[in-house]
């Protein structure tokens, strides 16, 4: 059941001769509580430990063939153990939503079809042209066509078969759709580039590949990895197989949808949030279908069917945007591994900043590691400088220094790139006279202004309110925005180079559907010379006219509470460096910094990244974290500031328990405050369980996660236990 049970539910049969032949993993509609709910067969049995009074009947067999396969089943079932959440609930966020409100599987259109006495005569219509339009149209079709096929050839068509729909002349009915619905047709083939020899390398290894197989492929940016992606993907075609593309953001799917159509010749389902309902659900049954033989998505495509798996390739593997961070907590990447086994395929986990989980990975001989040191073609690395920003005045967020690198790039006629992971036009309000800060009466953060709106909002819950004209402390009026987002970046780029067309690519920016679209193809047309943006602009896209690439604020990461901030930030500065020098001249990277002798920036700027992943990884092993060590997080929340502590020491204590007959390798850690003890009203807190091998950790939370639900205090708080978590906030 789509519920946060547990455990499974048992029913009997339908009315005899109803139940299809495999029933597991088919939808059925039957009744629960007061109302009905969609749910999910996940075995059969011929007796129930139920009593037989008890046990209600289904009411009705959606499907006469199973929407999951049993290898999907498993693997979702497999999840659901692994990650601590109920079944039902991970079968729902399987499904697309269509099939979650039980709707048939095959979806039906309208079709108008002539009336036998229209079809006879057109003595009907011979007084009006576009009625008779229509009918020749619909006989030359066989006497039917689809309502959207007519609308679209000649919209007057429409008010036309209104008309004859009302005399009785043309009927309405429903046809199955078929043919091409849910996947996006190939385009022209383009001429592919010229390999180089890792590179040639790279696809003969995964060319030789036979059954699971992980491979990771870590290449610099601009290394060429995804020609080798699109070369693999077409020997499995060859095959006659499917392919599975996953990438982290929807930002990064239209620019990758483009080169996989000019390159395969094949279908290609797209399946991401940022496509309406109807449209996800069709790519994913044209998956199932076998029709589409490239699905390209975001992380939920990996629940996608693949009734002809062949390949899965994962791209920018180390970005926390493939792990799902509520609900149903799970890595995107991870399943993808554990599908490939299952299906027994090649998967390649490809990054130029891998994880440290998938090099230690890697380094043990579970993963075959392919390297591209070099870029592709004629592109050299770009040189990177640190521009010392301490007792510099600053415009904008902007120094001297990069103000002149940017004109000097401009005035070549070069675009320029210029990165701050920070929205809005400024994170901090501050009254100059008493030193108020604007903060979120529902969380520990301060209020970001947004000058465009004239507001104050909340990055964390999203709350807004209205830009003081005043102080609502003491009543002064001189109140100061600090610090720098892009909004203000636009304004002060805009005062610096009035003449340079711009485009700012964040979350404000981008909300409408289509608007991403839009901004990334102006930036890569060259449309916009000046081109500024968070993350969304920063991973993985190709920009071969920019040569200078700035980072405002370096430091933001420096000093983060999460034991991975440092990863990350080294993860952001080599990708941001990338976008620059992919193209014929040489790139520039200049990254601003009130801490230029830090470590890690020292390590990245003289050694780079792989120098500074082994290093990172012999502290991780020294302080026994991941990927020595395996984590879970038991988070808890409530309105009430002691609730949360309640719950978890009383967690605690029955894990103590549970550990006093273990044999060790097991430690709780907490409870403590969550790093942002108050969020959308609610405190919150967590109780970490760390243990030195993951088999260690999952016989213990056998042992103590089922008993949770049932401490004192469970129900007065929001509760969830995350398994492997990329984020401690």
């Amino acid at each position: 059941m789509p519920r946060p049970l547990q455990g499974l539910l048992d029913y009997r049969a339908a009315v005899a001769g109803t139940v299809p032949d495999d029933p597991v993993g088919c939808r059925v509609r039957v009744p629960l509580g007061r109302g009905r709910t969609i749910g999910i067969v996940v075995a059969e049995r011929q007796a129930s430990a139920v009593p037989q009074a008890r046990l209600r009947r289904i009411e009705a067999w959606l499907d006469q063939q199973p929407v999951l396969t049993p290898e999907l089943l498993q693997t979702l079932e497999w999840a659901a153990r692994y990650y601590r959440h109920p079944i039902g609930a991970v079968l729902a966020a399987a499904l697309p939503a269509r099939l979650r409100r039980g709707e048939s599987v095959q979806r039906q259109e309208p079709w108008w079809r002539l009336d036998p006495e229209l079809v006879a005569d057109d003595q009907p219509v011979r007084r009006a042209p576009r009625q008779a339009e229509l009918r020749a149209y619909l006989l030359e079709r066989g006497g039917a066509a689809p309502c959207a096929e007519l609308n679209a050839l000649e919209p007057a068509w429409q008010r036309a078969g209104r008309v004859l729909e009302q005399r009785g002349l043309l009927h309405r009915e429903s046809h199955p759709v078929t043919g091409g619905a849910g996947t996006v047709p190939p385009l022209p083939a383009s001429e592919p580039p010229v390999l180089g020899d890792r590179q040639q390398e790279a696809v003969a290894a995964l060319e030789a590949a036979t059954g699971f197989t992980p491979f990771l492929l870590e290449g610099v940016t601009g290394s060429g990895k995804t020609e080798v992606y699109l070369r693999a993907a077409a020997r499995a075609l060859e095959r006659g197989q499917q392919v599975l593309i996953l990438v982290p953001e929807i930002g990064l799917a239209p620019q990758f949808l483009e080169r996989i159509r000019h390159r395969l010749p094949a279908p290609v389902a797209v399946i991401h949030s940022g496509r309406g309902g109807g449209e996800r659900s069709e790519a994913w049954l044209a998956a199932a279908r076998g029709e589409a033989q490239v699905v390209l998505g975001t992380r939920s495509a990996v629940f996608t069917p693949l009734p002809r798996p062949g390949l899965i390739i994962v791209d920018e593997e180390h970005d926390p945007s493939l792990a799902q961070q509520d609900g149903f907590r799970y890595s995107g990447r991870d399943l993808a591994v554990y599908r490939a086994r299952a299906l027994q395929v090649p998967v390649v986990l490809g990054s130029a900043t891998p994880s440290l989980e998938s090099l230690h990975n890697a380094r043990s001989g579970r993963y075959q590691r392919l390297s591209l040191p070099q870029r592709a073609g004629t592109a050299r690395n770009p040189a990177v400088h640190l521009v010392d920003i301490r007792s510099r005045p600053l415009r904008g967020g902007i120094s001297a220094p990069l103000e002149a690198a940017l004109r000097r790039h401009l005035e070549a006629g070069q675009q320029v790139l210029v990165f701050l992971n920070r929205r809005g036009y400024a994170p901090v309000l501050t009254c100059h006279a008493c030193g108020w800060v604007a903060a979120c009466h529902r969380c520990d953060a301060r209020l970001t202004l947004h000058q465009s709106a004239n507001e104050m909002r909340c990055h964390h819950c999203g709350s807004a309110v209205r830009r003081p004209v005043a102080c609502p402390e003491c009543g002064a009026g001189e109140l100061r925005p600090l610090g720098p987002g892009t909004e203000r970046l636009e304004e002060a780029l805009a005062e610096a180079f009035p003449e340079v067309p711009q485009v700012r690519i964040d979350r404000d920016t981008t909300r409408r559907r289509g608007e991403l679209e839009a901004r990334l193809d102006a930036a890569q047309r060259g449309d916009a010379q000046l081109l500024i943006g968070t993350q969304m602009l920063a991973k993985g896209h190709h920009l071969p006219a920019v040569t200078l690439v700035a980072i405002v604020d370096v430091d933001q990461g420096l000093f983060g509470a999460d034991f991975r901030a440092a990863e990350r930030l080294a993860q952001v500065v080599v990708q941001v460096a990338g976008r620059a020098g992919r193209g014929d001249h040489p790139g520039e990277v200049l990254l601003q910094t009130r801490h230029p002798e830090h470590p890690l920036l020292r390590t990245l700027l003289e050694s780079g990244y792989g120098a500074f992943a082994a290093a990172h990884l012999a502290e991780r092993q020294a302080a026994g974290l991941p990927p020595f060590a395996a984590l879970a997080l038991l988070r808890a929340e409530s309105v009430d500031a002691q609730a949360p502590y309640l719950f978890l020491e009383g967690a605690a204590q029955s894990g103590h328990a549970v550990l006093s007959g273990s044999d060790g390798g097991v430690e709780l850690l907490g409870p403590v405050p969550a790093p942002m003890e108050r969020r959308e009203g609610r405190h919150r807190a967590q109780l970490m369980v760390r243990a030195e091998e993951r088999g260690g950790l999952h016989r213990f939370l056998d042992a103590w996660a089922p008993g949770l639900d049932q401490l004192q205090g469970a129900r007065r708080v929001r509760w969830s236990l995350d398994i492997d978590p990329t984020e401690m906030v």
